[in-house]
């Protein structure tokens, strides 16, 4: 592995790294050997081909991962491929809690990073789902169909504005909060407003 690919600001990242040391060492070591360029962003060592980000790695308290960027388009033929919350679209993590696993899974590693950059000279976009394929609530739909003009409201607003509302209207657990939540914004729907204007 040539030392010149290598960032003085990773170098101090690591060195500093309290937790998962030694396994984003290892993850470093096969993502340079994959002849990506290494930078430091986000606060995290970022790999890239051609200025384009490919991965990144970064440790949580549970596990320390590898996100690939377009994670969505990879074949993942192995299964390992994890969304980290239903709202992340593009991105896609692999997950490790020992370096064990990472070094079993080297050659694995080496061609889903390979197929990322050619994901990338492919040009290839992930497609951001638009928020009408957002699921609405039911709670929130019931209104919507009893009240003709509400659904006239927030139709009309823009889709970042319903994306936000059906994102707050489906964060709680029980059907309950949700109905308020619904009752409480009614009327900020009708006035054209979005959930934070």
């Amino acid at each position: 592995m040539t030392k010149n690919k290598m960032n003085p600001k990773v170098d101090e990242y690591l060195s500093k790294a309290k937790k998962w040391k030694e396994e984003s060492e290892k993850l470093r070591n096969i993502v340079l050997e994959c002849e990506l360029t290494e930078e430091f962003k986000w606060m995290h060592p970022c790999y890239a081909f051609e200025n384009k980000n490919i991965v990144l790695i970064h440790g949580f308290k549970e596990y320390c991962a590898l996100l690939f960027h377009k994670g969505a388009l990879l074949k993942d033929p192995q299964g390992i491929l994890i969304q980290q919350t239903e709202n992340v679209q593009a991105a896609r993590q692999i997950r490790f809690t020992n370096v064990q696993e990472i070094v079993e899974m080297e050659t694995i590693l080496k061609a889903y990073i390979y197929e990322a950059i050619e994901v990338e000279k492919a040009g290839l976009e992930v497609k951001i789902k638009r928020s009408t394929e957002f699921i609405i609530p039911e709670e929130f739909q019931k209104k919507l169909d009893e009240t003709p003009s509400l659904k006239t409201a927030f139709d009309a607003l823009t889709p970042g504005r319903k994306r936000a509302y059906i994102l707050y209207f489906s964060a709680p657990k029980q059907s309950k909060t949700k109905e308020s939540r619904v009752e409480k914004c009614m009327q900020q729907i009708l006035n054209g407003k979005g959930l934070n204007d």
